[in-house]
């Protein structure tokens, strides 16, 4: 009997086992079950300011956390990069909650301005926006500048750049967040790009468990003044960086339209102020001077001649003269004229050889009247941009991102421009891509160009600016580390 006791209890566990193996087998085909809060006890809150500057707690566990699992996305996880990573980097983006702190944030900076190596307070706001996701940074950097990482702390290093100054610009704009701060003004969409790259490590934090490497969030000052990145990058900035990335407004391209190119997308730019001397005299009595301003008058017709006769067609590049400035008498012919202006290529070559000929034509065409010129392009001011180039890998990882992100009619490839970006001494040393994020709305008046009195954004285009900023270096870390 006893024997007999033991085999029953014996079959009665191999059949509980079989059920079990049973269950588990089909409960395979279904999604995990949802997690309770439980799951987010290692997660301390996260903490963020909104619009009226008051910092605020989050009662909400951080997205990525205590999400709804399936399946799906476990068996993924993003170890191979799946349309899925993308959806949900977006959808983080797109959150109600995220879309107000964005908007906050450009608000805060876009009402209190500041110019070149003054961004203090904006260098704290961001500061203070990190302190709250739990990211590390260095500070100083530039004066005000900032490098955060966001990772494993080790390779690869991938960076995503934003700046942070103004202009000196009075705000014709009248709407509630008007600049408050006198003669100063983001007229070029400087605060968008703060707050575009914090919500890039808003979502990056959330997702630090996928991140394969290390994103380095470069908060540069002074690109308006043209050496800020120059000074960043002497700082450390680029410390172990092996590429780089960002992204600017534009009223060229409806809100969150993305457009870029591979190869040269902005030209070189560089500034000239040429002083011609000569010899003061009588005006009626022409002999007994050395005259300036016809010597002045002879280079400005002689520098259009270097562009139109002297340039491939097919390379294009400008020179222009946009001061002149001699005598002030009516009768006297003046000792001195002094005059400047702008040049501008797409290549290091061409834009060196402009350089060199608007030198070799000003002074030489000085010798021809008499006078003796000298010219000076402030290169110790850092006033020299080369020209952007865009890594062709680095301009395809953008556009397959951003295809993948937002589908492939928000993806444009756009014609080069005159403009010009410090951006481009980033990408002299590391692979870098510059991109664009349309922010066109006629109904809202975003149609004025960059540094005009009426610039604005639409800001629906911050979350999408956002998403790309994280998908971009997210994805790169993903794909460099197979």
């Amino acid at each position: 009997m006893i024997r007999l006791q033991k085999l029953l209890i014996i079959c009665s566990i191999l059949i509980l086992c079989i059920d079990r193996v049973t269950a588990t087998t089909a409960s395979s085909d279904h999604d995990y079950p949802y997690f309770d809060s439980g799951c987010c006890n290692s997660r301390a809150p996260t903490t963020h300011r909104n619009a009226s500057s008051a910092i605020v707690r989050s009662k909400t566990p951080a997205v990525s956390d205590c999400a709804v699992w399936s399946k799906e996305s476990v068996v993924s996880d993003c170890v191979i990069w799946s349309k899925e990573c993308s959806g949900e980097i977006l959808r983080i983006a797109k959150l109600p909650e995220t879309v107000e702190w964005l908007k906050g944030i450009r608000r805060r900076i876009h009402e209190f301005p500041e110019l070149a190596f003054e961004e203090f307070n904006t260098s704290l706001l961001i500061r203070r926006e990190l302190d709250q996701m739990d990211i590390s940074y260095r500070h100083p950097l530039a004066k005000t500048g900032i490098r955060a990482t966001i990772g494993t702390g080790g390779p690869p290093f991938v960076a995503v750049r934003a700046d942070m100054d103004a202009l000196p610009i009075q705000e014709a704009v009248e709407w509630e967040y008007k600049s408050k701060v006198a003669g100063k003004m983001h007229a070029c969409g400087h605060d968008a790009h703060v707050a575009m790259l914090l919500g890039a490590a808003r979502i990056l934090k959330t997702r630090e468990h996928h991140l394969k490497g290390t994103v380095v969030l470069v908060f540069q000052p002074a690109e308006e003044a043209g050496n800020g990145a120059k000074r960043m990058m002497g700082d450390g900035a680029l410390e172990d960086v092996e590429a780089i990335f960002a992204v600017h407004v534009s009223h060229e391209h409806p809100t969150s339209i993305i457009g870029s190119r591979p190869g040269p997308l902005l030209a070189g730019c560089g500034f000239f102020r040429a002083v011609i001397n000569g010899k003061q005299g009588d005006a009626g009595s022409p002999q007994r001077s050395v005259d300036p301003v016809l010597a002045a008058s002879a280079a400005v017709i002689s520098l259009q001649g270097i562009v139109s006769r002297e340039a491939n067609p097919l390379d294009s590049q400008v020179v222009s003269v946009t001061s002149f400035n001699g005598g002030d008498s009516l009768d006297k012919i003046a000792d001195t004229v002094v005059l400047g202006g702008t040049f501008r290529a797409f290549s290091n070559t061409s834009f060196y050889q402009l350089l060199q000929r608007i030198e070799e034509v000003i002074v030489e065409q000085a010798g021809v009247f008499r006078c003796s010129a000298t010219v000076d392009f402030f290169e110790k001011e850092y006033t020299i941009y080369p020209p952007t180039v865009n890594d062709e890998g680095m301009y395809e990882h953008v556009r397959k991102v951003v295809i993948d992100l937002f589908g492939p009619t928000n993806f444009r490839v756009v014609p080069p421009m005159m403009g010009a970006e410090d951006f481009s001494f980033y990408s002299q040393v590391v692979p870098a891509a510059f991109f664009y994020i349309g922010v066109r709305n006629e109904t809202l008046g975003s149609v004025h160009t960059g540094h005009s009195p009426y610039f604005m954004i639409d800001e629906d285009a911050l979350p999408m600016g956002a998403a790309a900023h994280a998908a971009i270096a997210e994805r790169y870390l993903n794909e460099r580390s197979r």
